[in-house]
């Protein structure tokens, strides 16, 4: 269960990062933001951060090893790389209709797959 635990928390972990790192630029171009200082964008991304920590933090700590869980910290990282770019492909074709999937980005995922079957090779 500590597996399944850490991949949910890092799951909502790249939810909130995703949307903390480029749910500015839909804001933006939806108008709700377009005035606001790059300070004020800043502290607002800093504070959607925050929850991202919250959840990052824990699911490193379940899923380590070190702490009884089922992965090394190079198992750790490739995960939370995958799902951070899954979360971040459907949250770009879906907010962001002018982004498309290619034939490269295919080949791209076709190599993280790899990566992930590597690090988890004995």
């Amino acid at each position: 269960m500590q597996g399944l635990y850490t991949i949910l928390l890092l799951t909502v972990s790249n939810i909130f990062m995703t949307f903390a790192w480029y749910g500015h630029l839909k804001l933006q171009e939806m108008k709700v933001i377009s005035n606001w200082p790059l300070y004020a964008v800043i502290l607002f991304s800093w504070g959607i951060a925050l929850a991202e920590y919250s959840f990052q933090i824990p699911a490193n700590r379940i899923g380590f090893n070190g702490n009884g869980g089922p992965f090394s910290l190079m198992q750790l990282k490739v995960i939370q790389e995958v799902i951070t770019l899954i979360v971040f492909t459907i949250f770009t074709t879906v907010l962001f209709k002018g982004e498309a999937l290619h034939w490269n980005h295919f080949a791209a995922f076709i190599c993280l797959i790899l990566a992930v079957y590597f690090v988890f090779m004995k």
